[in-house]
């Protein structure tokens, strides 16, 4: 397999291991309050694919616009606090610069679309960056045999469905040649097989390319499945933090800010809680309950 050359890391002093670092960081829109974000302090690995929970309002949104610097290049409000990209301060970097190292996938992939094919649209980003024709049909055709829409060149982006099109928006992210991948509720509009579409895809590319993946979402099945580390957030905070197991396993303190645990994991606590009826850790995934049933039945 030919294999996707992510953008080239540089420009600061972080450990390269370290993609992404966020120091004491605190971020409050005009006209309002309380902060969007309190005092977040966050490392994340190259090659991490790390899940965000929490519930609306939690500051999921506006943490990641702080990844690609939108905010506060873009969308302005009282800061302080460091986000350091590649080593790069975000603060002090274009958008535009941020965007050879960090690609940025929205919840509604229609407000991204606005070429006339599949093509021009993955070529767009490109095009404003001046890249060389015959690179930028390299890169177009790479970015939508990764994502599987080879052969949808010349299809317009508005007759493809809805999984269709967030892959669409994946690959003009991906065109780019970021090392970063960061999703704000991608699947949030997307029926079940559109969903399952998305997380092929992301995890694709984790796994088989080694990119770093940030991903919001509120699928708790998928992410059990496929995160590596989970941070949960509620009211600008992050209150948890660690690998699925030992998030999903705070059942209560997740239902307390209105999360829900996936189905199996669910079931294992209510055993438990009723019957002490489950000693060995919550299972997260489906074939974790079966192999733990089919255990208890051999005894």
């Amino acid at each position: 397999m030919h294999s996707f050359e992510p953008g080239v890391a540089g420009g600061g002093e972080l450990s390269e291991d370290i993609v992404i670092e966020v120091k004491n960081l605190t971020f409050r829109y005009p006209f309002t309050k309380e902060p969007a974000l309190k005092n977040i302090n966050l490392k994340i690995k190259r090659g991490e694919f790390v899940g965000i929970l929490g519930p609306c309002g939690a500051g999921k949104t506006t943490l990641c616009l702080t990844f690609n610097g939108i905010i506060p290049n873009m969308i302005q409000g009282f800061m302080k606090g460091v986000v350091r990209v590649m080593g790069i301060d975000t603060r002090t970097t274009p958008t535009r610069e941020l965007a050879k190292y960090i690609g940025m996938v929205f919840d509604n992939p229609e407000y991204q679309l606005s070429q006339m094919t599949v093509e021009e649209e993955v070529a767009l980003g490109l095009g404003n960056l001046g890249v060389p024709r015959n690179e930028m049909l390299r890169r177009v055709k790479e970015a939508l045999r990764i994502v599987g829409l080879e052969g949808l060149e010349n299809r317009s982006p508005f007759e493809l469905s809805g999984g269709q099109q967030q892959r669409l928006a994946i690959a003009a992210a991906l065109a780019m040649r970021p090392s970063i991948l960061v999703l704000d509720e991608p699947t949030s509009n997307l029926d079940p097989i559109g969903k399952q579409e998305v997380y092929y895809t992301v995890l694709k590319l984790n796994r088989e390319e080694n990119m770093t993946i940030i991903m919001a979402d509120h699928e708790v099945e998928y992410m059990a499945a496929c995160a590596d580390r989970i941070i949960v957030m509620n009211k600008g905070e992050i209150i948890l933090e660690g690998t699925p197991h030992e998030v999903f396993k705070c059942v209560d303190t997740l239902r307390s800010i209105g999360l829900r645990v996936p189905q199996v994991t669910e079931l294992a606590h209510e055993l438990r809680k009723r019957y002490n009826k489950w000693d060995d850790k919550y299972p997260i995934l489906t074939e974790e309950a079966v192999e733990a049933v089919v255990k208890r039945l051999k005894v």
